[in-house]
């Protein structure tokens, strides 16, 4: 009995074991079959062709209508390397015009997944990119010879306009990092690269689409799998229509030709950028098909920068362009009224220290000195409020309140334009002077130079310019912003919203009456335009390294403001020599279309002259 209870028992665990492997077994398929797709990838490679169909990029128009920037076709030679089947390698450089030293060099980077991360045997692999027309029509001819390349048609970028590089941006391969930050993205696939293609990249690249092939036992495409039934069709990019007049945008660049600053102009009302120029310049086109790698290395290494938005990104002493915020900040303190006089004897004297300044009356309110730039009237000011210890406390309280009305004027933090890489310039704080001079150890004096935008005050020209469009805004603006709407998409509400400074709106008016009576009467009567009030100021910032800069911001019309400007141009000068020219022709020629007659002059002066000779041929 005991035995036969010992075979009962030995009988169920055999039963159990191959249980056990069974369910091994099953398990085992599932996961080759179900779970892990390395078989069922071979298997579909075998049958089907899997091309991706790339979208067109959405295009780019300026405000007036007009086609900046459109789409062109390309061609990349593609290779599946598992399909690859002897062939006369010799005949297949022929029909590309390469040696079969840059065919094995191809190869070899292709599978180094250092350099090609994705790198699968079974998906198509980049072989060669943006293949000339010739090219394109020799190797179509003959593809049939090379089982496992494939022609993939795709999109580069053209420019109706050779202008506005720095605005517009570029497109380029992704690389790695794209790639894993992004699962949009694949080996090959183009992103954009500065400008409005990056920062509007997700509205202008579209979606992909895929078209699925079938192919016989010989790997010979057939035709489309089930007539076309599994594709998936393409979604184009969206449009963008960009704030700038692209004519005005050509015009401003031609006038800073030879000259390294910048140029913004902005509409008021709507925060609009008109146009927005860095200069030095180039050619977007430069940036486009197979040179521009070697392009690309050309701009990197001129010493010129054109690289370099200075619109966005340069940190310039603003100079006298940033005394009408102080004159704002005094009235909001009460540290003046409009009848407020203080005098000047060619600069500011205060015991030992002097700022020197040019000849005027003396002594001046408010008004006149924004008319003649006063050094004085502002260094006064100035110490006037961070010394008034029994209004603030100390001087570090009282700089504090300064500075945080300059914040909310659009100083020392980037102002949040559309466009990547802005910078923010530079305002110190309290704790910056501490250092120093020690805590409670400084006084208005010992800082007086930032009062008339010196010393350690940075700014951008877009800060300028957007300065000079709350003023003619008379206490408000809206943050600069390149992209005037986007198809199908409504513009985000926080881009329009209007901002209004800690300033009251009341104290607006007195200022841009002194930027008008330095046109009427002042340091920037070239500004005047016939018919057209325009209110300015101009700007000579000193520069330690060399020749002061030329700088000038103004509006106009002076009632009902359409544009607003801000002019910087590296050792110029005194402000009126370059910065209140080229603005005011811009400002003209955006206004009335022409420049007038007798203004014909100036703007050959400017288009003619040149103030440093680079390597930069713009």
């Amino acid at each position: 009995m005991r035995k036969d209870y010992t075979l009962e028992k030995r009988k169920y665990v055999i039963a159990g074991i191959l249980l056990l492997i069974a369910g091994i077994y099953l398990v085992r398929l599932h996961s080759l079959q179900i779970d892990d797709d390395v078989y069922k990838r071979s298997a579909d490679s075998n049958a089907f062709l899997k091309k991706t169909v790339y979208p067109s990029r959405g295009l780019m128009y300026d405000r007036n209508g007009e086609l900046v920037v459109f789409n062109q076709p390309a061609y990349d030679v593609m290779m599946i390397p598992r399909d690859v089947e002897p062939f006369d390698t010799l005949d297949f450089c022929n029909a590309l015009n390469i040696t079969r030293q840059q065919f094995d060099r191809r190869i070899s980077d292709m599978k180094d997944r250092r350099l090609n991360p994705g790198y699968s045997s079974y998906t198509p692999q980049q072989f060669m990119s943006h293949l000339s027309a010739q090219d394109y029509g020799r190797l179509q001819e003959k593809l049939y010879r090379f089982p496992g390349f494939f022609i993939q048609k795709r999109i580069l970028r053209q420019y109706n306009y050779p202008t506005a590089g720095n605005i517009l941006g570029n497109i380029r391969e992704v690389n790695a990092r794209d790639i894993e930050r992004d699962d949009y993205y694949s080996p090959g696939d183009y992103c954009g690269d500065l400008g409005v293609e990056r920062s509007y990249e997700p509205y202008l690249r579209g979606h992909k689409g895929v078209e699925i092939l079938i192919r016989d036992a010989h790997g010979r495409i057939q035709g489309k799998y089930e007539n076309g039934a599994h594709d998936v069709a393409p979604i184009s990019g969206r449009d963008l229509t960009l704030s700038i007049d692209v004519r005005l945008q050509q015009y401003a660049e031609s006038l800073m030709v030879g000259k390294r600053g910048a140029v913004v102009a902005i509409e008021p009302k709507t925060g609009e950028i008109l146009c927005m120029v860095s200069a030095p310049s180039y050619d977007p086109t430069m940036l486009v098909g197979r040179q521009r790698g070697e392009n690309y290395q050309k701009l990197v290494k001129d010493e010129a920068r054109p690289l370099y938005d200075r619109a966005l990104q340069a940190a310039y002493p603003p100079g006298s362009t940033f005394k009408p915020t102080q004159g704002l900040i005094l009235l909001q303190e009460g540290i003046i009224n409009l009848n407020t006089a203080y005098p000047c004897y060619h600069g500011y004297i205060n015991g030992g220290l002097r700022v020197g300044c040019h000849a005027h009356g003396s002594p001046l309110a408010l008004k006149p000195a924004l008319q003649t730039s006063c050094n004085a009237f502002f260094c006064w000011g100035f110490k006037n409020m961070i010394d008034r210890r029994s209004k603030y406390g100390s001087s570090s309280k009282a700089f504090e309140v300064w500075k945080n009305h300059l914040v909310s004027m659009g100083y020392g933090y980037k102002l949040g334009i559309d466009l990547p890489n802005e910078g923010r310039g530079f305002l110190p704080n309290s704790k910056y002077y501490d250092r120093p001079y020690g805590e409670g150890r400084w006084s208005g004096n010992t800082i007086i130079s930032v009062s008339i935008g010196q010393g350690e005050v940075l700014a951008t020209p877009l800060q300028i310019a957007n300065l000079c469009a709350t003023v003619a805004n008379r206490g408000w603006f809206i943050t600069p912003h390149i992209v005037k709407a986007i198809q199908d998409t409504v513009m985000p509400e926080d881009i329009l919203a209007r901002r209004r400074p800690t300033i009251d709106l009341e104290y607006y008016d007195a200022v841009a009456e002194g930027m008008r009576m330095a046109v009427t009467g002042g340091t920037c009567r070239r500004a005047a335009l016939p018919d057209i009030e325009v209110a300015g100021k101009t700007g000579t910032a000193q520069n330690p390294h060399g020749k002061d800069h030329s700088a000038f911001m103004g509006f106009a019309p002076y009632n009902d403001p359409k544009i607003a400007i801000a002019v910087y141009v590296e050792n110029a000068g005194f402000g009126a020599t370059y910065g209140v020219p080229i603005g005011s022709l811009v400002m003209e020629k955006y206004l009335t279309g022409k420049i007038s007659e007798p203004r014909k002059y100036m703007e050959e002066q400017m288009l003619n002259s040149t103030i440093y000779y680079g390597t930069s041929k713009r």
